[in-house]
């Protein structure tokens, strides 16, 4: 009986930790991805360094990085490193990076 009981709590914490890290995934609807890399397109950025920040989905930019809006769109976008970065501009945490 306590070998079931503790798979269950193992298989229940392995779902809440996949529902979790799902939660935390951002859909950028494709429309509004256009309407962001045309606006991005037509407004260039000069290219900023970040130290000790990696690009990747989830990692949180400081607050001396300037974001700059997308008309119509909840996001921002700054250019780090030579690459488009998407943030949610609530709480840093970039969305996507664009190639």
């Amino acid at each position: 009986m306590k070998m079931h009981l503790t798979s269950a709590a193992a298989g229940f914490l392995l779902l809440a930790g996949i529902g979790a890290a799902a939660a935390q995934d951002v859909v950028i609807a494709p429309e509004q991805e256009t309407v962001i890399k045309e606006y991005v397109h037509k407004q260039p950025l000069a290219s900023v360094k970040v130290p000790g920040v990696e690009l990747n989905i989830g990692s949180t930019l400081p607050d001396t990085v300037e974001l700059h809006e997308v008309p119509n769109v909840k996001y921002r976008y700054v250019v780090v490193d030579n690459r488009t970065v998407i943030v949610d501009p609530s709480t840093r945490k970039i969305v996507k990076v664009l190639d």
